[in-house]
């Protein structure tokens, strides 16, 4: 059984939204969690905000949005192409944090965002982190920030009440243990090397990782992503984690739908949401 525990039940006077923290602990509670991403503004925000709505109602646990950037350096091909599209239709950072705000006051889904160091650096990282709780965001997902140089980043968003996420990965080795004792919010299990997209098969120790993630750190939970595409293999990496994300199968559907992807989408979060929800804790 799972060990991550519930947060405390909030007295009966206490503001019925919860804190960012709060939100992301409850994503993992009640079983394994999918996470879906899309990247805000492709092909337009109006649908992005539909999107989530939609992915929240299927089932998503937490949804991961992805603040277009003009380098996603972890992007494969299909994300990569979507930061661009959503760049060049005007999205912009502030834009992002009002779609957010947009979100928050539809539904309590845990939100977090996922972009690259340059955008909360350029931004001001405490104003960024502030903004993010302002706005109803509960995490910050930054690939390309090493864990040596997390502090800058984590600090504010600790401050904040932002979960800052830390990523360990086929590479991370000896690290994987000291990387989790330092983790907030969840940690996030990279499958594969790489960058992000679909992958025939998964090939990566998935288990010994997220084993020694546990071990070093219980209470947080472990979600893997990248290369997750099928129920198939969502329901392996379930077996062996406390959730799964999948990104490019998403996106993927948003390029080929359009503006009439919500309905698709919102029908394989269900498919993949189902496959996650019959692994046993």
């Amino acid at each position: 059984m799972s060990s991550i525990q519930a947060p405390a039940a909030r007295p009966d006077n206490a503001p019925a939204a919860a804190s960012g923290v709060d939100r992301v602990a409850r994503a993992f509670v009640s079983g394994k969690a999918f996470i879906p991403f899309v990247t805000c503004g492709d092909p337009d925000l109006e649908t992005t905000e539909e999107l989530v709505v939609a992915m929240a109602e299927a089932g998503a646990d937490l949804v991961e949005l992805g603040i277009p950037f003009s380098d996603p350096t972890a992007e494969g091909p299909v994300i990569q192409a979507a930061n661009l599209r959503a760049l060049a239709g005007g999205t912009t950072t502030d834009q992002v944090f009002q779609l957010a705000e947009r979100v928050r006051k539809r539904t309590d889904v845990p939100l977090a965002f996922m972009t690259y160091a340059n955008v909360p650096f350029s931004f001001g990282v405490e104003r960024f982190a502030r903004r993010m709780a302002e706005a109803g965001v509960d995490a910050l997902i930054l690939p390309d920030v090493p864990f040596e140089e997390r502090d800058e980043f984590s600090g504010p968003c600790r401050a904040a009440g932002v979960s800052f996420v830390s990523f360990v990965a086929p590479t991370s080795h000896d690290r994987v243990r000291m990387i989790a004792r330092e983790a907030e919010g969840f940690v996030y299990c990279v499958s594969s090397l790489g960058v992000t997209g679909a992958r025939s098969s998964i090939s990566t120790d998935v288990a010994a990782m997220t084993a020694q993630v546990r071990q070093a750190n219980p209470r947080v939970p472990c979600a893997v992503g990248f290369g997750v595409s099928t129920p198939e293999q969502a329901a392996a990496m379930a077996a062996v984690s406390d959730g799964v994300i999948v990104g490019s199968a998403i996106v993927r559907l948003v390029v080929e739908h359009g503006r009439a992807c919500v309905d698709p989408v919102a029908a394989y979060v269900r498919t993949m949401k189902a496959a996650v929800a019959a692994v046993e804790n």
